[in-house]
């Protein structure tokens, strides 16, 4: 009788661990899949908005930063991480 209130426990302690997997874990790491995806798709002349919510264009791009022209001032650029963009309109 106590072997299976061992093995009950164990099994509840599961689906619990589970249930955070899928509920917690799992969205977050798909969300992170499409953020990357879309930063991988930046492009100079691509519009973005930042974290701040200031729109620029991108007007340079290396493996992890961006420069950003802001506003029709061409002295106002500014290099920035791609982590910072949290959305994207592509050129035309």
């Amino acid at each position: 009788m106590g072997n299976i209130g061992v093995w009950g426990t164990v099994a509840y302690i599961l689906v619990i661990v589970g249930i955070f997997y899928f509920m917690g874990v799992r969205p977050q790491q798909k969300e992170r899949k499409k953020q990357q995806e879309m930063l991988n798709s930046l492009a100079v002349g691509d519009t973005v908005l930042t974290t701040s919510g200031f729109y620029g264009v991108v007007i340079d791009l290396t493996d992890d930063t961006v420069i950003v022209e802001f506003g029709g001032n061409k002295n106002c650029r500014i290099p920035m991480q791609k982590s910072a963009i949290v959305q994207i309109e592509k050129a035309k």
